[in-house]
């Protein structure tokens, strides 16, 4: 598989233990090479629950206004 990839073999391993310095493009040949490299475009599409979460995020805080005319 690591060779397939063309990474080493520890690097496949930590791919699997989900290490987060693991580049996306090592994931994406990996997901080529097991043939789910279609299923990426999936991971976003239709996410609710994280589109809700991120509204939320989004909540504004009114802005004070700023007295221009006073000296």
């Amino acid at each position: 598989m690591a060779a397939r990839v063309g990474v080493s073999r520890m690097t496949i391993h930590r791919l699997e233990r989900g290490e987060p310095s693991i580049s996306l493009g090592i994931l994406e040949r990996t997901l080529g090479v097991l043939g789910l490299d279609q299923d990426v475009d999936l991971l976003g599409g239709n996410d609710e629950l994280g589109q809700r979460l991120q509204d939320l995020a989004l909540t504004s805080r009114p802005r004070r206004r700023v007295d221009r005319t006073a000296p």
